[in-house]
């Protein structure tokens, strides 16, 4: 039980009393207890998305063919959690995942309307042709529209280390892990 203990502690950062707890409610299996810790991070990482942020850091990365970079500024609440290296870590793969993928913007509700409007004007041209109903092509539209601003914000796409999560799920499993509120840009 201790081993298990220390293996999950070292993934998660979690307490010790958090993970004996959910090692019990997952009935001993490790990888339960660690999905069930990931929930409960993100239920806390909620609740601490109002905390004012006054401290961060400007982090960079600059490809290897020395053409491309980005700069990305993350903000928590203490100068304590700015020097952590978890947190430096998240603001260097943010800075990769801003030269990978070339978002327009931060959240997907600050991308730019003409933008939006400009794959619209596409968007409707290729159903142009189609015999959909018009109620079947505004869902084609409403769905288009959510997966384009969706891709193209960074909090919206998928992280490039780990396909399986987004940007803004790892961000919070940083606030529930580091236990402040975090937040990019601005």
């Amino acid at each position: 039980m201790i081993e298990k203990i220390k293996k999950i502690r070292e993934m998660t950062g979690a307490g010790v009393v958090d993970i004996k707890k959910a090692l019990e409610e997952a009935g001993g299996i490790e990888e339960k207890a660690v999905e069930i810790l990931r929930l409960k991070g993100l239920q806390k990482a909620e609740k601490k998305g109002d905390r004012q942020v006054g401290e961060g850091a400007i982090f960079s990365y600059i490809h290897g063919n020395g053409k491309t970079a980005a700069l990305v500024k993350l903000h928590c609440e203490t100068d304590f959690v700015s020097r952590n290296e978890e947190f430096c870590q998240l603001g260097r793969d943010l800075a990769m995942q801003v030269v990978a993928m070339s978002p327009k913007a931060v959240r997907a509700e600050d991308i730019a309307l003409e933008e939006i409007e400009k794959q619209q004007a596409f968007w409707l041209k290729e159903l142009e042709g189609s015999n959909k109903p018009e109620e079947i092509k505004e869902k084609i539209m409403t769905g288009k529209k959510e997966k384009f601003c969706q891709e193209n914000s960074l909090l919206g796409q998928a992280f490039i280390k780990d396909p399986e999560k987004t940007v803004e799920e790892l961000v919070k499993e940083k606030i529930a892990k580091l236990g402040e509120n975090i937040q990019v840009g601005g």
